[in-house]
């Protein structure tokens, strides 16, 4: 393994800030914060938006999050396509594709009486 080109793999605290939850884990990750452990040694802190204490899919809870007013983007987008509104196709003729075409020749049925190549 060549040296000094990996990146310093050492502990690091993380914390949720939506449900003041923090864990220490080993990380490549770098912060100017630190933050002094239950065993009395210190840190450093990489605070998370969001994380299994706080992410719907393992609370079991949901939460409504609209940071992008993305629901009012879709309206704006769409919302001119009601339900009436939306392209109509031509309908077909029910005769067209009830009957088959006078004009085409039918198929001759294939019988075992016919000449064979020999």
């Amino acid at each position: 393994m060549k040296q000094d080109i990996h990146p310093d793999y050492g502990y690091v605290v993380f914390r949720d800030e939506a449900a003041d939850f923090q864990f220490l884990t080993r990380s490549t990750a770098k912060s100017k914060r630190t933050i002094k452990w239950e065993d009395g040694k210190e840190y450093p802190l990489i605070t998370l938006d969001i994380s299994s204490a706080s992410h719907p899919f393992y609370t079991g809870r949901q939460m409504l999050v609209d940071t992008a007013g993305r629901i009012e983007k879709f309206n704006r987008r769409y919302g001119k396509f009601k339900k009436g509104d939306a392209k109509k196709e031509a309908p077909a003729a029910p005769e067209a594709a009830a009957a088959p075409a006078e004009d085409a020749a039918p198929e001759a049925p294939a019988s075992e009486d016919a000449p064979k190549a020999e």
